[in-house]
């Protein structure tokens, strides 16, 4: 039975797992592996990781999905104004996709965001992501604009798409 919850100290090395292959394995096709280490390295490191089980400002904190002991997806999110909140990040172990994990975590994310008083919820999906994208649109996200995509220096042209949706 998958179990959805606030991510523990124990469950930190699991979520640097599924983040680290979700993130490859979404990102092979379209971004250089050279990118793709650093951003892992960067966000999905044991120290961050632990330091995020705290909640910073605008940040809820992990959330995970654990089945037999074993996390299977992480994601999190946050408030960004008043009415808005953000899905910051939301990944799979690649080979349980098309489960409903995704939506399982999606929707607590979404719950801590409405109790907080988000009306509106954002995301961004890497341009040609053809595995975010639809999901996003599927549960009510639209396309709102093109930015420069977070992590990226000057010399990566990786663009984002940012998408939104109404809440309740």
């Amino acid at each position: 039975m998958i179990q959805i919850m606030k991510a523990t100290a124990n469950h930190i090395e699991g979520i640097a797992r599924v983040c680290a292959e979700g993130y490859r394995q979404t990102y092979k096709k379209l971004c250089a592996k050279e990118y793709i280490d650093r951003t892992i390295q960067e966000f999905y490191n044991v120290d961050r990781l632990q330091s995020e089980l705290e909640k910073p400002e605008g940040w809820d904190g992990w959330i995970v999905a654990v089945e037999n002991n074993v996390v299977i997806g992480a994601g999190g999110g946050g408030m960004i104004g008043d009415e808005e909140g953000e899905l910051f990040v939301l990944y799979l172990d690649p080979t349980r996709r098309g489960e409903g994990i995704g939506t399982l975590l999606l929707e607590e994310i979404t719950r801590l965001q409405v109790e907080n008083g988000a009306k509106y919820q954002w995301v961004s999906v890497l341009k040609d992501n053809e595995k975010g994208i639809p999901f996003y649109e599927a549960r009510g996200f639209k396309f709102v604009s093109e930015v420069s995509t977070f992590a990226a220096k000057d010399t990566d042209p990786y663009i984002s798409l940012r998408y939104k949706r109404k809440l309740l």
